[in-house]
């Protein structure tokens, strides 16, 4: 492949601009589902059985999406019209999931919200994959880690905003945090009107990618193979994937528990309750979407420290060391009990969420055919949705029989998982790193 010029950095922008509105539509899904949920009758002992259908469809779609977009050339591109279509489909849905009671005269809203979720995260992996492969296929090695901060950045700053959001649309311009007595809607106001906002971040965000980035068209017609080459190529990963599986797999794991069980763990170890009724669980989770803020706003301003640290340390050094840090802050939730210093250990897991969104992928571009660029970051999406798969059927049963129902103990395994994440980096086999091809060549 010709070696690709480097972007200016409003270029680099501009390309991952749309990952900002999807991760909005993210943070809304993240701080505020499992409440959704709850409201509508799911036990805090099946939470995690629910959020199974957010990475069981991603797993499913993204390799498709990968492959079939390696395959794909037209007016828009070969990744844009992805974005486009998984973002129309992602802000519907994000305007369906509080109002999945209208559906109850049919079918249980509990299953109604399960399905919706199935159906935001599908699309929302429909447009999401293809920017992962969009920085690859644009971007020359020396660039992939700016590319990828950017890219983390805008993650932050989008995840920002929708999670805090339904506590600025009640503290800010009073709107209610609880349903109305006697109301048929069983989705906070607050909550609802986020969703609604999200969707239409998402959509024209997205759109800006769409409108504001041109792709180089192929070398040659992109070569057709059958759907069934994917198993091929699941068969075929590089070494530096496989290890980087292991990473993955620790740190994705320790993700899961915090969107699942973060609301009812502080809900009960802060604010002292279990009731999802009660007007100090709403207060909780508020507040969780606050936190949620502070982790994804930390992770928006350290990103651009990424390539500088990489460059100096390597890009594994980098991220082991933003893992740790994160393993620090998931252990100190248990030995906090006012919940404005939560915002302490939440700046650490903010440095390993930018660690975990950009290093991981700016190591594996550079081990993998170019020509394959779309399908093997699907793949390497297994790594992220097995882990969150399998929490999602022992996580209930941990928290239900080897943590005694208290939740607070998600979180500091979750620590314990990135410990062990951090140590998984040292033996990857980074081939592409800048740092090793300058002392090698020194």
């Amino acid at each position: 492949m010709t070696k690709r010029p480097q972007l200016s950095f409003w270029n680099i922008w501009n390309m991952t601009f749309g990952f900002l509105g999807i991760q909005f539509g993210l943070a809304l899904q993240n701080a505020n589902v499992s409440r959704i949920l709850q409201s509508f009758g799911a036990d805090v002992g099946h939470l995690s059985l629910f959020w199974i259908a957010a990475p069981l469809t991603g797993m499913i779609v993204q390799p498709i999406i990968g492959h079939y977009s390696d395959q794909t050339w037209t007016r828009l591109g070969r990744r844009r019209p992805f974005f486009l279509v998984g973002a129309l489909l992602a802000s519907l849905a994000l305007v369906m999931m509080p109002n999945a009671p209208v559906l109850a005269p049919y079918i249980a809203p509990m299953f109604i919200g399960a399905g919706i979720l199935m159906i935001m995260d599908a699309s929302i992996n429909v447009a999401m994959e293809p920017f992962r492969a969009l920085v690859a296929d644009l971007l020359p090695s020396e660039q992939r880690t700016l590319g990828f901060s950017v890219q983390t950045s805008l993650i932050g700053i989008g995840a920002v905003a929708g999670a805090v959001l339904p506590y600025v649309l009640t503290n800010w311009f009073g709107i209610a945090n609880t349903p109305a007595v006697g109301s048929e809607r069983m989705v906070a106001p607050n909550v609802t009107y986020a969703f609604y906002i999200g969707a239409i971040v998402l959509l024209g965000s997205v759109l800006w990618t769409v409108i504001r980035t041109k792709e180089y068209p192929p070398e040659s017609k992109p070569a057709k193979s059958s759907f069934w080459q994917i198993g091929e190529d699941f068969a075929n990963i590089p070494k530096t994937m496989r290890q980087l599986g292991v990473v993955q797999f620790f740190s994705w794991f320790a993700l899961f528990s915090m969107w699942v069980y973060m609301t009812p763990a502080i809900a009960e170890h802060v604010f002292g309750t279990t009731d999802n009724t009660s007007a100090a669980y709403a207060d909780a989770g508020d507040w969780v979407g606050i936190l949620q803020g502070v982790y994804n706003g930390v992770a928006a301003v350290f990103a651009f420290l990424l390539p500088i640290m990489a460059r100096k340390f390597s890009r594994k050094g980098t991220h082991a060391f933003c893992l740790i840090m994160g393993a620090a802050g998931f252990i100190s939730f248990y030995f906090i009990k006012d919940y404005r210093l939560l915002i302490l250990p939440m700046t650490g897991i903010g440095m390993a969420w930018a660690g975990i969104l950009a290093m991981p992928y700016s190591i594996l571009a550079g081990a993998l055919p170019a020509h394959k660029m779309g399908v093997y970051m699907g793949i390497f999406n297994f790594f992220i949705t097995i882990p969150q798969i399998c929490n999602g059927l022992i996580g209930g049963v941990m928290v239900k029989h080897l943590y005694g129902g208290h939740t607070i103990f998600a979180m500091v395994f979750s620590g314990i998982c990135l410990l062990i994440a951090a140590i998984s980096v040292v033996f990857v086999d980074d081939k592409d790193d800048p740092v090793r091809l300058f002392a090698k060549n020194y």
